[in-house]
């Protein structure tokens, strides 16, 4: 098995796998009795194998309506395999992470089109784009935001373009308008369920890690 993108130890872990027949447990306790590296190095290679598409999990529902977690072993990434892991609770996707309300990228890297002096790299857009966010909601139309950021331009050459943009965007920013409609407060959100990385099993929680038996221990 060349795969030059795992370790040695996810490497053997995927042949053990394979070698075990439909329907064995690879859970982490079970591997842990099984081998000497301990659960959290195992733990690590499992997550490892199902990074690279060695290992895939799908929630299925039981006829005693438990729901369970099916491990698929593959010899290829985006090919079947074999073996199942049940699991007391399915594993859910992260949140995706707020964004601003208004982004427009474009109108940075449009001032050029005005001035080339006003030429600005990728990274330099991606830096200023919040403060742009910020004029624009104060109710501002981009074209006021464009105004502010190249109107009485300095004759001599601009050096620094960014520099002098981002200062335009923090010293000229407006306030917020008055009588606006006070924010909805957010919804309250539980946080979705993780797998103990200790013990495999289920808990609630903002990312990864051990569950309340093993939190605080040496990981």
């Amino acid at each position: 098995m060349d795969r030059p993108e795992l370790s040695l130890l996810a490497i053997g872990l995927a042949v053990h796998i394979q070698s075990l027949p439909g329907g064995a447990p690879i859970d982490i306790r079970t591997l842990a009795a099984r081998f000497p590296e301990g659960k959290t190095r195992i733990a690590g290679a499992l997550r490892e194998l199902e990074a690279h598409g060695y290992l895939r999990r799908t929630c299925e529902r039981t006829s005693s309506g438990r729901v369970v977690t099916r491990t698929v072993s593959c010899n290829q990434p985006g090919r079947s395999g074999a073996t199942d892991e049940p699991q007391p609770k399915p594993r859910r996707p992260a949140p995706p992470v707020p964004q601003p309300a208004y982004r427009d990228p474009d109108l940075l890297a449009g001032l050029c089109r005005g001035d080339p002096r006003l030429l600005l790299s990728v990274a330099d857009v991606e830096h200023r784009a919040p403060g742009v966010a910020a004029w624009l909601e104060r109710d501002l139309p981009p074209s006021a935001v464009h105004h502010a950021l190249t109107a009485d331009l300095p004759a001599e050459p601009l050096h620094r373009p960014a520099a002098f943009l981002a200062h335009r965007l923090a010293a000229q920013l407006p306030p917020v308008p008055p009588f606006r409609a006070p924010a909805a407060h957010p919804a309250v959100r539980r946080h979705p369920l993780q797998n103990c990385d200790l013990c495999d099993h289920a808990f609630r929680g903002p990312e990864r890690g051990t569950c309340r038996a093993y939190r605080g221990a040496t990981r």
